[in-house]
C-alpha cells in the first residue's frame, strides 16, 4: 500500500473469536479493505474505509496488556467522531444492524 497522504486510523478492539465483521459494512457502510487471520482462523486485522475515512478491528489479546473488547469495561473506552452527510440515516442503519443507542443525535451550540 502507498501512503501518498497523512491520515488517523483509529484501531478498535472487537471481542476474540469475532470473525463476522459485517455489521460495519451493514451499519455503518464500511468497505473491508484488506484482512490478515491469524493461522488459526482467528482476525488479526481487518482494515475498513467509511468514505475514505480508515480503521482497523484487531482482535483483544490476553497476551498483550491494553488490547481489551469493550465488553471488558462495560462498554467502550474510547469516543471517535464519525462525520457523515444523514446522521440520522447512519444511525437508523446502524441500529437495524445491532447497534445499540446509548445517546441520540443532536445539535450543539457549536455546530456539530
Amino acid at each position: 500500500m502507498e501512503i501518498n497522504k497523512t491520515f488517523f486510523a483509529p484501531r478498535l478492539y472487537i471481542r476474540s473469536g469475532v470473525t463476522n465483521i459485517g455489521f460495519y459494512a451493514t451499519g455503518l457502510q464500511a468497505i473491508e479493505l484488506r484482512r490478515w487471520s491469524n493461522n488459526d482462523g482467528t482476525l488479526h486485522v481487518a482494515e475498513l474505509s467509511i468514505n475514505g475515512a480508515i480503521f482497523h478491528l484487531r482482535e483483544e489479546s490476553s497476551l498483550k496488556p491494553g488490547r481489551f473488547s469493550p465488553e471488558k469495561h462495560s462498554g467502550t473506552t474510547a469516543a471517535i467522531g464519525l462525520f457523515v452527510p444523514d446522521v440520522d440515516a447512519c444511525i437508523n442503519r446502524a441500529i437495524a444492524a445491532g447497534a445499540t443507542e446509548i445517546s441520540p443525535a443532536k445539535d450543539y451550540d457549536y455546530g456539530y
